[in-house]
């Protein structure tokens, strides 16, 4: 038996690679969802007990959905050289391309890139086999992000390479053909643990929170908590030598792992949204992260949706708690990245404050409304994927595509729910062939998406 909590229940890993073909449908698949869920998770190789969550290798699942059918489901690890363990550290330094690859999958460009913020972004293909490391033609030389932004009205693609040692940040943007344009150095960052980022119409937000680089922590993610560290808001103009002219403000302690999204107002402030940790939130998660005593029940602890103000005419910072639930994973209608959105969606996590089982949330910022979608004891909905329905012109008006475990039964299932529903109802139900564990990140991907210069749609 082991302690880790990341390897037991929900967090089991699964020990092989499977295939199946026409699962069964409940009710009716949208015939506009013809494409992929892909989803990817920590899931080390049977026998290893990694000593971070995060560093379990990476594995993908995906559902493929054609006109109403449900294709197929199938799950692959992601074939790096740290999967046959090879290291990260080498004596010419950090190797790239060992990567976990676990974090999250995109499309760009027509590629499929399994990502882990670390290392370069690994290639799959449309039925999930690993291509390999991934550099843009050469022109990447850092790591990328595991959370890049697609501009919605350019295409293009902004990411980051954060570091513990100097340079800390470098700001990369692609073409939404797939070519780098343009990567800058950031001015004035630190070793702050950097996760995620945000992008506006016309500028790129950073956030540096009180969890820095720590050379004393062992479990191979070395970064905690510091009282010490400055929490700041980096501001840099969209453009060429945009970093040059970035500016940071101060706000209070905390840490965001994950943004729902940031836009200009009508006043010219930049506002951001997402859950964030205070110093008690954090050591409780990280503890539960690296399967340490005095740890949280759940991988996120204390975590409650936030919303910073920047005002540059004035230099002016404001934040507050937008809601007393303890949620992670925000997503939401991706069409509004970078402008004012009205509805979000998060996954809660049961706590003493909060609800008590786990709950789909969906956030109305205009009336100030949630509605909670709860779901049974022994079950845990993945982070819910947003998709847009055919010729849909409500921002709303779409579907919440989550995987739903169930340890009752030992199986999982894809449910497909109306966005727009108070409720969120269930539109139809596919039934997976096998329980798939808790994961982290991943996307829709359309077949119009697969037929870029990276991939064909494949079958």
């Amino acid at each position: 038996m082991t302690s880790k909590p990341y390897l037991t229940g929900h967090y089991t890993p699964v020990a092989d690679e499977v295939t199946a073909t026409e699962l069964t449908v409940e009710g009716a698949l949208p015939p506009e969802l013809t494409g992929r869920l892909i989803r990817n998770s920590h899931n080390p190789k049977p026998g290893v007990t990694p000593t971070h969550w995060f560093k379990g290798s990476g594995m993908v699942h995906g559902i493929r959905l054609r006109e109403g059918r449900a294709e197929w489901y199938r799950n692959r690890w992601v074939h790096t050289p740290a999967l046959d363990g090879a290291p990260y550290m080498t004596e010419q330094g950090p190797d790239l391309t060992a990567s976990t690859a676990g974090t999250h999958v995109i499309e760009h460009a027509g590629r499929l890139l399994a990502l882990c913020e670390a290392n370069l972004p690994f290639e799959l293909t449309p039925e999930l086999e690993t291509v390999g490391a991934y550099d843009f033609g050469g022109k990447l030389r850092s790591a990328m992000t595991a959370h890049p932004k697609e501009d919605p009205q350019t295409g293009e693609l902004h990411f980051f390479s954060s570091s513990p040692f100097p340079p800390y940040l470098i700001h990369h943007v692609a073409s939404a053909d797939g070519q780098v344009l343009d990567s800058q150095e950031v001015p004035g960052a630190t070793a702050a643990l950097k996760h995620d980022f945000a992008l506006t119409e016309h500028h790129v937000v950073f956030l540096e929170g009180s969890v820095t680089f720590d050379p004393s922590e062992h479990s191979g993610i070395p970064y905690g908590w510091s009282d010490a560290q400055p929490s700041r808001i980096g501001v840099l103009p969209r453009g060429a030598g945009g970093a040059r002219r970035v500016r940071w403000y101060e706000i209070g302690q905390g840490f965001a792992m994950h943004l729902a999204n940031a836009y200009e107002d009508a006043r010219g402030r930049i506002v951001i949204e997402g859950p964030s940790v205070g110093r008690d939130g954090w050591r409780r998660s990280w503890n539960w992260w690296v399967g340490a005593p005095d740890r949280g029940a759940e991988p996120t602890s204390g975590s409650r949706g936030r919303r910073w103000t920047v005002d540059p005419a004035t230099g002016r910072t404001a934040e507050e708690e937008s809601d007393d639930l303890t949620v992670e994973f925000p997503t939401i209608n991706e069409a509004f990245t970078g402008r004012e959105h009205r509805y979000q969606y998060a996954l809660a996590f049961p706590d003493d404050r909060g609800v008590g089982r786990h709950t789909l949330v969906k956030y109305d910022r205009v009336t100030g409304e949630r509605r909670l979608r709860p779901f049974g004891a022994g079950q845990l909905p993945s982070e819910a994927v947003f998709v847009p329905a055919a010729g849909a012109s409500e921002e709303d008006a779409g579907y919440l595509l989550t995987v739903v475990g169930d340890l009752n039964a030992g199986a999982s299932r894809l449910l497909v729910l109306d966005a727009g529903d108070p409720a969120l109802a269930p539109v139809a139900t596919v039934h997976l062939p096998r329980r798939v564990p808790a994961m982290i990140h991943g996307s829709w991907i359309p077949d119009a998406a697969l037929t870029g210069p990276g991939q064909r749609a494949g079958r």
